[in-house]
């Protein structure tokens, strides 16, 4: 299966919680896991502040995979 984003690895990397980086973008613990899981579309401006936190690009946090249709 292919990845939407990064999130879990980023917030591995700087050895957070998922807890931690919830209070630090001012979501729920439940919205980072949904995200993680792929099971959550955080808005645009959620995204950024993402991005922001970890001082990366969005395209390094989210990323497209559709196919070839969406064309």
């Amino acid at each position: 299966m292919d990845r939407k984003n990064n999130l879990k690895v980023l917030r591995a990397m700087h050895d957070l919680t998922q807890e931690q980086l919830a209070d630090a973008l001012r979501v729920s613990r439940q919205t980072v896991i949904a995200i993680e899981n792929d099971k959550y579309l955080p808005s645009l401006t959620l995204a950024f502040r993402i991005a922001r936190y970890f001082n990366v690009k969005i395209e390094e946090v989210f990323y497209y995979t559709g196919d070839e249709s969406d064309q």
